[in-house]
């Protein structure tokens, strides 16, 4: 497709390829993953602890999609009754953040049997930016910070057609459709509740059913 205006093209329609059912993944148990601080206000402390010496924290997170009755759901980890979050957590050091995210989801959601997990990463669908030690997050950077103290990127993970994953005992992994998320922040927080929107840019989500 091309613009009206000359000089002026307009990109082409993206596509999700390859999002699979949920009745196509087998989910275990393994033992618990916990948090590396007892409390928000331990969290915050230790980022401003680590910023003094490494600066800004790295942080990155995988969108799973999969279908139930032909709608779209994003995989979410469940911890309590009304705390959801998207699976991925902080990098180390200089790290690649592919292959920093691809070592977190085999540490949270990785088999037990001693088969590799083949995590495809495909494109950063976000970045969110903590501008101070607080919980607010933006996905820009406010003007007058000129060192925020978190970037956080979203990458969409391409799953295999079938898939056994691992859960720590003290998660569920639940499929919110996209219907529920959309416009929810106070069910989901502002990032989760964003994901619509930001799947919005492939246009017709394309599912493959394997039956």
């Amino acid at each position: 497709l091309s613009s009206s205006i000359p000089g002026i093209s307009r990109p082409q329609c993206l596509f999700l390829d390859h999002r699979y059912p949920l009745t196509n993944y087998t989910f275990g148990t393994k033992e618990p993953l916990y948090e590396k601080d007892s409390s928000v206000a331990a969290r915050f402390q230790r980022m401003r602890e680590e910023f003094d010496k490494i600066g800004m924290r790295r942080t990155v997170e995988g969108v799973l999609i999969v279908h139930e009755h032909r709608l779209p759901h994003v995989l979410l980890l469940q911890l309590g009754t009304t705390f959801f979050k998207l699976p991925g957590g902080e990098l180390n050091p200089g790290e690649d953040e592919v292959e920093g995210l691809k070592r977190l989801m085999t540490e949270i959601l990785g088999r037990q049997d001693g088969v590799l997990q083949d995590w495809v990463i495909d494109d950063c669908i976000g970045n969110w930016w903590r501008p101070n030690f607080e919980p607010p997050q933006y996905p820009y950077i406010p003007a007058h910070i000129t060192k925020p103290k978190e970037h956080k990127k979203l990458f969409l993970v391409q799953l295999q057609e079938k898939a056994l994953f691992a859960v720590p005992k003290n998660y569920k992994l639940v499929a919110a459709p996209l219907f529920e998320l959309y416009d929810n922040a106070p069910g989901y927080g502002p990032i989760i509740s964003s994901l619509p929107q930001l799947l919005s840019r492939y246009g017709k989500l394309h599912i493959f059913s394997s039956i």
